[in-house]
């Protein structure tokens, strides 16, 4: 289980794909020099290689444990977070005026997605807390800044994210979490929280010595659904006069989950004010927490399309090194009857250009998206509206990647890949969560089709697709899938949403691969010139114009074929029979 950090290829795609180069022109990324691009992925490399990665298994085995309300964290994680924090990991994109180092997302992109591959399940941690760090500078005070910041952006405390409830499900408006404001008193302006939340990610642990819960509650008399929903900050504990945690506030852990996988992350039931008044701080208007919550929900969703690169990468490269080792068979056809390895038989070799090329698609769209948003910060807003367009694609189809390439890794082991001591059937559970959280990825698919579609008419998503298909020149399976997808959004802008809804997974995989396939012949064209004039590593070079060009010629055309699902319309979804 070795992991060797792909710097080559984050580099490649920073530079070709997130233009990289681009954001440093302004002088808010002016620090993004070649010299410290290149340092930080380098460095975040070696650190999860050499830090994260030997604690992947151990998580794995020896899980977080729960005793009386406290978590405690498996032998290692606690001195390898520490590490992390001190190496000033944490901050890379937070905003310098608290501390951070005012460095592109995207960069902080590949800080996770090294990690990550490192250890899943660990690195979860460090996922939500950039999210709290934005709904704060998006919607909280200065002095909420001042006091809450410095410390999410160092990772000394860590932000969680607390919507889903046991009643409500993904129905957010549906949570019975109340709030009620303190009017009088040393707390007045507060806000007393009671109520639970499920499957809070690193809702405990002894890692850090204060949590920081963003807590979605209702108001009194406030409307029901989404509109009467408010947010606000919730620490495991009040700070005393010198911002230094000191005070319980109410804030109870009632047990970890027994999961499938990510082991090595402590997904807790939470519970609020029972037993003793637990105090928050609004982050906005009272009923504005879904638009708060949003913007730590927008970063979420792109950091868990991130874990699809990780496990993908962590499988893909397992699965090769064994194919490598594993002696079996002689060559079909072949007049040497001799056993080969087996990356040497057709198949074999099919299913991990598949594993390589996917990932890499998935890194390219995710790195694009990241980009994205770093330009709609530098006042792009033609960069921002992308950025919408493409946090559902990314959440949903990097994460379908995970899978499949988790699924096709346990293949390439063969029996030997159902077995737990080889690792690979880690990747294959880890995987199957990314899909299910921050919004399944149906939720992610009614949302590209309901809100998305729905921005300027369906023209922002034409634009997407006019720019694939431009760049779709000489790669003749694109352009058809591109016109494919031109024909289902035309459809689709002029459907009810049922029918719209009914076809709405196949179309977000459709415009997800179409997006990829464009990435990546933007890839092949930089690989090519690059061969060309001499410059650059020519095997790294050789392999990338390979695995895009498979992707291109393979994966592209499966996707063109989902068309008539997307337009079959609610008619071709009759109803379930009842069981007896």
């Amino acid at each position: 289980m070795i992991y060797t950090p792909p710097t080559t290829e984050q580099l490649f795609v920073l530079d070709h794909i997130a233009r990289i180069d681009a954001m440093a022109s302004h002088d808010k990324f002016a620090a993004a020099t070649p010299d410290m691009v290149e340092a930080i992925v380098t460095g975040i490399g070696e650190f999860a290689a050499d830090v994260y990665a030997p604690l992947n298994r151990v998580g794995d085995t020896v899980n977080p444990k729960w005793d009386d309300g406290k978590v405690t964290m498996p032998p290692g994680f606690k001195e390898a977070y520490k590490q992390f924090v001190d190496a000033g990991w944490g901050s890379i994109d937070g905003p310098g005026d608290y501390g951070g180092q005012d460095l592109p997302f995207t960069l902080a992109t590949v800080v996770i997605e090294a990690l990550g591959s490192a250890n899943m399940g660990f690195s979860l941690c460090s996922i939500l807390t950039p999210g709290a760090i934005h709904a704060l500078m998006a919607y909280g005070t200065e002095d909420q800044r001042r006091t809450w910041l410095p410390k999410l952006i160092t990772g000394e405390w860590n932000g969680t994210m607390n919507l889903t409830e046991p009643a409500a499900g993904s129905d957010v408006g549906a949570l019975r979490s109340t709030a009620e404001k303190i009017t009088e008193g040393e707390h007045a302006g507060l806000y007393k929280i009671k109520g639970q939340k499920i499957f809070i990610t690193f809702g405990e642990h002894d890692l850090t010595d204060n949590i920081v819960h963003l807590v979605l509650a209702r108001t009194p008399g406030a409307p029901e659904g989404t509109r009467g929903i408010s947010l606000f900050l919730v620490p495991k504990y009040r700070l005393d006069a010198g911002g230094k945690p000191a005070h319980s506030n109410g804030v109870h852990c009632a047990s970890i989950e027994h999961k499938l996988g990510i082991h090595g992350s402590p997904t807790a039931v939470m519970v609020y004010g029972e037993g003793e008044d637990c105090l928050g701080e609004i982050v906005g208007a009272e009923m504005g927490g879904m638009r708060a919550m949003f913007v730590m929900m927008n970063n979420a969703r792109l950091m868990i399309g991130c874990q699809g690169i990780q496990i993908g990468e962590r499988a893909t490269q397992q699965a090769q090194r064994f194919a490598a080792e594993r002696v079996q068979s002689a060559l079909a056809g072949g007049t040497d009857r001799a056993p080969v390895t087996i990356d040497q038989h057709p198949d074999v070799r099919r299913m991990l250009w598949r594993m390589r090329a996917q990932t890499e698609a998935a890194r390219a769209l995710t790195y694009y998206a990241a980009a994205q948003i770093d330009f709609g910060k530098l006042g792009d807003e033609a960069a921002a509206m992308r950025a919408d367009i493409l946090i559902p694609l990314v959440k949903a189809h990097a994460t379908d990647i995970g899978c499949e390439v988790a699924s096709l890794g346990v293949q390439v082991h063969g029996g030997m890949g159902f077995i737990e001591e080889t690792g690979a059937a880690q990747h294959y559970r880890d995987a199957r969560i990314a899909p299910i959280y921050e919004g399944t990825n149906g939720i992610q698919a009614a949302d590209l089709v309901g809100r998305k579609l729905g921005m300027a008419g369906g023209d922002l998503v034409r634009g997407l697709i006019d720019d694939i298909a431009r760049g779709a020149a000489g790669f003749p399976e694109l352009q058809q899938l591109a016109d494919a997808c031109r024909a289902v959004t035309d459809w689709m802008v002029g459907a009810n949403t049922a029918d719209r809804l009914a076809g709405s997974y196949p179309y977000l995989t459709m415009l997800a691969t179409a997006t990829c396939g464009w990435l990546m012949a933007i890839q092949h064209q930089a690989a090519r010139a690059a061969l060309d004039e001499g410059s650059g590593d020519a095997a790294f070079l050789e392999a990338k114009i390979a695995s895009t060009r498979f992707y291109l010629s393979q994966i592209v055309p499966a996707a063109t074929g989902l068309a008539p699902s997307a337009l079959a319309g609610d008619a071709a979804l009759t109803p379930l029979p009842q069981f007896a």
